[in-house]
């Protein structure tokens, strides 16, 4: 049974860190979200996203926005802009910003629950985070019966 309002298709998430990407996919229906890797932050970090949207033919990419917990934006939030900006104008699909308050939080803690020390981690920590961005866009969309978050426009594009 399909959502009426609930577009069908792949979706990417991505959880833009200062050293660190988590990436993050879902399937066709929505139902099941999973890591799909980490990519370093950086000059390259465009190519490499784009190798992802390339493999996978998402409808759009969700990038989490790091507001405060009282929905307050500060300088991390206009760094994710500016780079959600360059994501848009390469990617050639829609790029979306989704609130991503607490995503890190929910990723330490899954990941605790499975038995990973601190150390273990590390290194998929960032990709968990994606995976709770992508879950929290999935049922924003599934409650509202719209795209959820925050329409990102590429530079120079209207």
């Amino acid at each position: 049974m399909t959502d009426p309002g609930f577009r069908r298709g792949v979706r990417i998430a991505v959880d833009l860190g200062e050293v660190r990407i988590g990436v993050a996919a879902c399937d066709a229906d929505g139902v099941l979200a999973f890591p799909v890797s980490t990519v370093r932050a950086g000059p390259d970090e465009i190519d490499a996203l784009l190798a992802v949207v390339r493999e996978y033919e998402p409808i759009e990419v969700l990038v989490g926005l790091p507001r405060s917990l009282a929905g307050g934006e500060g300088p991390a939030v206009v760094r994710v802009r500016e780079r959600a900006e360059r994501l848009a104008g390469a990617v050639g699909v829609p790029v979306r910003l989704v609130d991503e308050r607490l995503s890190t939080v929910t990723a330490a803690q899954r990941l605790r629950a499975a038995g990973r020390s601190a150390k273990q981690q590390r290194g998929m920590i960032d990709a968990v985070a994606a995976v709770a961005i992508l879950e929290h866009a999935l049922a924003l969309e599934r409650g509202l019966g719209a795209p959820p978050g925050e329409l990102v426009s590429a530079p120079g594009v209207d």
